[in-house]
Order: structure tokens, then C-alpha cells, then sequence
């Protein structure tokens, strides 16, 4: 209980065995189901908040029984000790591990810090709900209460006012109350920011309101600006590959968003696409309890209640596994390790490198969309060997093209002449048939 209500609250099921076996509480030797219902008063100090629910079950001798679900809160503002040593413990990963007097002190220090998401919003009401995003979480709840009602059990409404956490998960523009609330993507023509003449922002856009809206808009429009590559693989086939892993670059931009400090009022989060690589910044250093060494393994939440509500809407994974499946993820695709840094300390910046040397071929000059269906459809499979080898290297040459069919260049030179008459695909290019720089381009 320690464990969890020091990160972000979780659920303990007493009565099921880790192997999955329904023991209950009818077995010999079971300790009575109220000694587990005290427990929170009994053995923690200060006692978190827990709510305790039985729930009838047929255990696996076959007899009705009951198992009793603990859900436990995140505490917001105090570190949970056990009573009868004062030692305190945090979640990670699927682990209660025992802290330091030091990440004590640090884990204390952050919780000032957490308190942030439960503090009201004078000027906010019911009337700033966007009512069709808690339509959506009433339905992950599976009820059909009043909207004020289910705000208030679940602390996002206290005295007819929204939380941080209310306003920035339901309400209609929370910009408008905290203009640090939003998400600015952009997207630059080549590897660096210019200013100035020099300004060098292809794509801008800013994305306000409920986090559930923000992600789902920046998330398309992310996927919609980043490239495909094509490239031959071992088979002699091309296959088409994304410029980065969905997972790494949307887990990326998730967290930031759950877990960036939003009583830092100074700026927002931020992604950034260059040619060579993708920055995502979030405002805000770690907490204390994490460091850029311990982050694979180290699980907390600056805001629980923000990231308990996004694990029930399906966009985070509780468990940490975002942040080790985002480097296997690039690994994957033989990509570069992802990079964590925080620049000037007052920000979070994750860093994706994609393989641009490697892979020439841009989505949106992909060659599908340069050619008809039909066209492509019409080319046997020399012919458009040569026209991919004329698009992706820009030129293609007799001697390429033998290499690549693994025929004569005879049969080359007749494949690619027979695919550049008028109006034909390619062009040539050459002083002379004997010329030994002539080449094919796509016309």
C-alpha cells in the first residue's frame, strides 16, 4: 500500500495467487477479510486512501468465495510510511522497492510538487466540460451517472470547481485558464531552426483543449508529416520502412504530456521534426526520484491522476514499459538509441535519430504517387525494377539494372529502351549510343 500510494495508486487483489489460482478467503489459514480492510489505518502511516470492495467469486475448489480488490490513491500530498518501522516504499515496475532516507527526502520534496494537479480552478465550472470527452470516460467506467457527479468521486470537481487535473483532461479549452496547457508541433526543412529570412517552418500547428483530443490531434498529424523510405532488402525486393517506430516517437509525445510539469507556466510541450531527427520537449526537469540514469526502471508520476485517467482511456501503460520499449523499438529498425537529455535543466527533451544517409526515398515523393495504379500495375517486373532504381537513385544505368534482375546488360539495355520511347517513363540521357556516362531518368 506504501508501494502504490507513493506513485500512482494501483490495485492489490487479495485472494488470487500469483499462478492465477482463486484461494479466497474459505481456505484453512486464510486471515479474516477484515484484518486486510483495516489494513490501510492499521499498518500506514499517514493512512492513504483506499477503497475496499468485495467481490464474489467460485474459488478453485468450487466453492463461493469472495476476493477483496483494494484500490489504492495516489497520496498527493504526504509519502506513505509503514507504521511500524517508518520505512517507505515506491512502485517500480512490477516491484515495492525500499527507498533511501535520501530518495526519501526527495520523494517528500516532490510531493509538493504533485499537489499542483489537485489545486482548483477559481473561475472554472461544469460549463467548461467538453461533455462529449466525459461521455467517452463514462463510458471506460461503464456508467451512466451525472457528469458533476462522477467528476467529484473522481476528484477532478470539488465545490462546483474543476481541479488542474479536471480542467486539463475535461474541459472544453484549458488554455484559456492555463496557457502553458498546450501542444505546438512543427516541422522544418532541414536539420536545424532558422529565423529570420532564414525561417525555415514548413508545418505549424497548435493543438488546445482536452489532453484526450490533444493527443489524438497531434498523433495524426505527426503521422501524416513523417516520412516513408524505401530501401532493397536481402531478396532483391524493395520494401518500405517508417522514417521512425509509431510506438517510440507517440509513446515519446504521451508521456510528455502526462507527465510534464504543468506548474511551470513558462512554456509547453513541444515536437519538433527535422530532417534528421525528432525532438519532443517537455517542460520541467525529472522529479527528483528519477534521473536520466534510472528512467527505464524507475516508475512515477509528477501526476497520477492525469496518467491514471490516460492508462483507463488506453494511451498509457502503467507498468513502464514505454520508455525501455521505445530503445528496442529503434533497435529494431537499426536505428540509432533514443536520446534523454535535459537541456538547461528546466525541460525534458527525448531525441529520435532516423537513418536519412540510408534511406533516400521521401513519402510524399513515394513512387505510388508519382504513378498511376495502372501504370505501375502495367510494368512487368524488369521494367520496374528500372523505375525504382531510376527514382530512388535518381538515375539508373544498363549495367545497374543488369546487376539488379541478375540478367545481361543486353537484356537491360532492351528493358530500358523499351520503357523510354515518346511518352515512355524513363528518358535517356547521352551524347551517344557509345557514350559511356548515358544514363535512364524517370521523365
Amino acid at each position: 500500500m506504501s508501494a502504490f500510494a507513493n506513485a500512482s495508486g494501483g490495485k492489490l487483489v487479495i485472494g488470487i495467487e500469483d499462478g492465477g489460482d482463486v484461494t479466497g478467503f474459505r481456505r484453512n489459514g486464510a486471515r479474516n477479510i477484515e484484518d486486510f480492510e483495516r489494513a490501510p489505518l492499521a499498518t500506514c502511516s499517514p493512512s492513504p486512501i483506499v477503497r475496499a470492495e468485495r467481490v464474489s467469486v467460485t474459488n478453485s475448489a468450487g466453492e463461493d468465495d469472495i476476493v477483496l480488490v483494494l484500490d489504492i490513491e495516489a497520496s498527493s500530498s504526504h509519502v506513505i510510511s509503514r507504521l511500524s518501522d517508518g520505512e517507505v516504499f515506491l512502485r517500480q515496475n512490477d516491484r515495492s522497492v525500499r527507498l533511501t532516507r535520501g530518495q526519501v527526502l526527495a520523494l517528500e520534496y516532490d510531493k509538493g510538487q504533485r499537489a499542483f494537479e489537485d489545486e482548483l480552478i477559481e473561475d472554472s465550472s461544469i460549463e467548461d466540460v467538453d461533455h462529449e470527452v466525459l461521455d467517452r470516460y463514462k463510458g471506460v467506467l461503464g456508467t451512466d451517472l451525472p457528469d458533476e457527479q462522477v467528476l467529484r468521486s473522481r476528484r477532478f470537481m470539488r465545490d462546483g470547481k474543476l481541479t488542474v487535473a479536471g480542467a486539463l483532461l475535461f474541459a472544453g479549452d484549458p488554455s484559456a485558464m492555463m496557457p502553458q496547457a498546450r501542444v505546438r508541433v512543427l516541422r522544418y526543412d532541414g536539420t536545424r531552426a532558422e529565423t529570420g529570412k532564414r525561417l525555415n517552418i514548413t508545418k505549424e500547428r497548435v493543438f488546445c483543449g482536452p489532453l484526450p483530443r490533444v493527443i489524438e490531434g497531434a498523433y495524426s498529424l505527426i503521422s501524416g508529416m513523417l516520412r516513408e523510405f524505401q530501401f532493397l532488402a536481402s531478396d532483391g525486393k524493395f520494401r518500405t520502412v517508417p522514417e521512425y517506430p509509431e510506438f517510440a516517437w507517440f509513446e515519446g509525445l504521451v508521456n510528455a504530456v502526462t507527465h510534464r510539469d504543468y506548474a511551470y507556466r513558462g512554456d509547453y510541450v513541444r515536437v519538433s521534426v527535422f530532417d534528421d531527427r525528432l525532438e519532443i520537449v517537455s517542460p520541467g526537469a525529472l522529479p527528483n526520484i528519477v534521473t536520466l540514469d534510472n528512467m527505464m526502471t524507475t516508475r512515477y508520476s509528477r501526476n497520477p491522476r492525469i496518467a491514471r485517467t490516460l492508462v483507463e482511456f488506453g494511451w498509457v501503460r502503467e507498468l513502464n514499459e514505454g520508455v525501455p520499449r521505445i530503445y528496442s523499438e529503434m533497435q529494431s529498425m537499426l536505428l540509432k538509441d533514443p536520446t534523454y537529455s535535459e537541456p538547461g535543466g528546466a525541460k525534458v527533451q527525448l531525441t529520435l535519430e532516423n537513418n536519412i544517409v540510408a534511406r533516400t526515398v521521401r513519402r510524399h515523393e513515394a513512387l505510388e504517387d508519382r504513378l498511376t495504379e495502372g501504370v505501375v500495375s502495367a510494368l512487368d517486373e524488369y521494367e520496374l525494377a528500372a523505375v525504382r532504381l531510376a527514382f530512388t537513385n535518381g538515375r539508373v544505368t544498363a549495367k545497374e539494372l543488369a546487376e539488379r534482375i541478375g540478367r545481361s546488360q543486353r537484356t537491360a539495355t532492351r528493358v530500358l529502351k523499351g520503357i523510354a520511347g515518346p511518352g515512355g517513363l524513363l528518358e535517356w540521357h547521352g551524347s551517344s549510343i557509345n557514350d559511356p556516362r548515358q544514363f535512364y531518368a524517370l521523365r
